[in-house]
């Protein structure tokens, strides 16, 4: 499901609105809690890992997703993806596939099953942290060191499916994006759970020299993690003029690409994308618009992917 978040999510603290929706937000933390504690949980043959989140937006759950299967492959162990089937989640799935065997159904454990079926060794859920049906092998909560947590409630008053607390309920977090942020973020979580795994990484892009830094960009993406993918072109040399944020997968159409098309006219520069932005673009006329390639590098890689192979949380 596609959620546009209200601005006031990403406020440093909550504001009124925040308060005004509490009396919901109550209601919506028992509902939750009920259906933890008493949804059962089924463990399949198959080693399952999570890639999820708990903040709702750009966390980096499809490039750690994709990380992880690259490594499991070079030790040749036989990893898949399990993405539950939405509709407005498309480019996600385009992007799985690419990178190598997706499973998809309504159901997170109807693709699980044939991932068994065919052999699979470990199974790489691209979000699902909330899905109580199974029982995870690893679960990874993933956050961004820029948004963080945003005013630090759940939904509808802040942008938290969980509350920050929950994390006393995990072994792992992935830390990711920009490093300013980086000695408070961690401080924050290791407060609430002083035993957790932090595991870091940063986005690296892969293209670099297909462009040159000497032009002029227009950037624009309907990712989660706008700001994080313009600090990233602009760490590495480029000049965005102007950037241009669009709601996370948001489904583009044709006036859209060519308002884009004409504002580059007129400021006379290139534009520029993320890879999973230009996915959505394939139909239209695309001609004029390239995208940067990126990787993920984590930085205590051997002992994240040790834990993935060998841990039982």
């Amino acid at each position: 499901m596609s959620l546009k978040k209200p601005k006031f999510w990403d406020y440093k603290r909550p504001n009124i609105f925040s308060y005004v929706l509490w009396p919901l937000t109550i209601i919506i933390q028992i509902i939750n809690l009920i259906r933890a504690r008493f949804k059962k949980q089924k463990k399949f043959n198959i080693r399952s890992v999570c890639v999820g989140n708990i903040y709702i937006g750009g966390t980096g759950k499809t490039s750690l997703s994709i990380k992880i299967n690259e490594i499991l492959s070079k030790k040749k162990i036989r990893s898949c993806f399990i993405k539950k089937s939405y509709i407005s989640q498309i480019d996600e799935q385009k992007l799985l596939a690419s990178r190598g065997k997706l499973f998809t159904a309504k159901k997170r454990s109807e693709a699980l099953i044939e991932a068994e079926k065919d052999n699979y060794q470990i199974a790489i859920f691209d979000d699902g942290l909330q899905d109580y049906s199974i029982k995870y092998d690893v679960s990874l909560v993933c956050f961004n060191n820029l948004n963080w947590i945003g005013n630090g409630m759940t939904i509808p008053s802040g942008p938290l499916r969980e509350s920050l607390n929950n994390l006393k309920n995990y072994n792992h977090v992935f830390l990711n994006g920009n490093s300013e942020n980086l000695s408070n973020v961690t401080s924050t979580i290791l407060n609430v759970n002083p035993t957790i795994n932090i595991h870091i990484g940063k986005y690296i892009p892969l293209n670099l020299k297909d462009f040159n830094l000497n032009d002029n960009y227009l950037a624009f993406s309907g990712i989660g993690n706008h700001e994080t993918f313009i600090s990233m072109i602009k760490d590495n040399g480029m000049n965005v003029v102007k950037d241009i944020k669009f709601s996370d997968h948001y489904n583009f159409k044709i006036k859209d690409i060519n308002k884009i098309l004409d504002l580059s006219k007129q400021l006379n520069c290139k534009i520029i994308t993320t890879e999973k932005d230009y996915l959505r673009l394939e139909n239209d006329n695309i001609d004029q618009i390239r995208y940067i390639k990126t990787e993920l590098h984590i930085v205590d890689e051997d002992k994240l992917i040790n834990a993935i192979i060998q841990s039982n949380d």
